[in-house]
């Protein structure tokens, strides 16, 4: 696993510690890092096959949308606790969905995953129909073939449900689907009668309700990085384990192009699907 630079060692020892607590599939209940799992009744199995090669982009919830109805929680600490928020741009959900989302296109290129992330670049677009939204870009890198996930966090209090999965609306839920739903919670298909994302392909990943131990960690700075590197982990070994594809973990490992993960840009770029 590539480690980012700075990662003191009181992080690291965490990170492992949540790293080999990750590669467990989740039972319901209480997770220790993430909280509570989505207790809403789901019967759906994903068992379409992706192909293994399959283009996976990753999406931060709300990216488009602040200052907008809908934009995001802003997490426990900001509202009842009343401290400041991490970019006072945006909403704290945001925040970590882009932290999230970085760590995990760069770990998943680094294991050699066909996964790229996408950036609209603005904080507000009120148009949904944007061809720069979320929505848009997912919906054609879907309509293309690929696989799209958006991240978010759940809001706090009696608001929020708990980490979880919800799959894509148009197509039969997938493997990819199955296996994060396996390692986070499973949400009804038709949740809250059907989200705006899901209705374009979109599967949505809740990390978890953006209060307790979860924000705590996540704020401080001395577990911050290890925290965000544990949850991108957890997520990439579910894609993998989804795509029945072979880990490969080691820096010095080559991909089957020929390129070295260790050279690419990790960074989260546009993408048209």
């Amino acid at each position: 696993m590539l480690l980012p630079a700075g990662l003191s060692i009181t992080g690291l020892l965490f990170l492992l510690s949540l790293a080999t607590a990750a590669r467990a599939p989740r039972l319901s209940g209480d997770d220790l890092l993430t909280g509570p799992q989505v207790p809403l009744e789901a019967t759906w199995v994903g068992r379409r096959r992706e192909r293994e090669d399959v283009a996976i982009l990753v999406l931060a919830g709300h990216a488009d949308s602040q200052g907008i109805e809908g934009a995001g929680t802003s997490g426990a600490a900001v509202d009842r606790r009343g401290a400041a928020p991490m970019d006072p741009r945006m909403r704290d959900e945001l925040f970590w969905n882009r932290k999230i989302r970085d760590a995990v296109v760069r770990q998943g290129q680094a294991r050699c995953l066909r996964i790229s992330g996408y950036e609209p670049n603005a904080l507000t677009i009120r148009d949904e129909n944007d061809p720069r939204t979320n929505w848009s870009v997912g919906r054609r890198h879907h309509k293309a073939g690929g696989y799209a996930l958006e991240i978010h966090f759940d809001a706090y209090g009696p608001d929020g449900y708990g980490s979880g999965l919800i799959p894509n609306l148009n197509k039969e839920p997938s493997r990819i689907d199955e296996s994060l739903a396996l390692n986070f919670g499973r949400y009804p298909l038709q949740f809250r009668g059907g989200l705006g994302a899901p209705k374009r392909g979109i599967s949505i990943l809740e990390i978890g309700k953006l209060e307790g131990n979860l924000e705590a960690r996540l704020r401080d700075p001395a577990s911050q990085e290890a925290v965000i590197e544990a949850l991108a982990l957890r997520v990439v070994e579910a894609l993998e384990q989804g795509l029945n594809a072979q880990p490969r973990a080691l820096s010095s490992q080559h991909c089957e192009d020929g390129s070295d993960p260790r050279g690419k840009d990790h960074r989260t770029s546009p993408a048209d699907g």
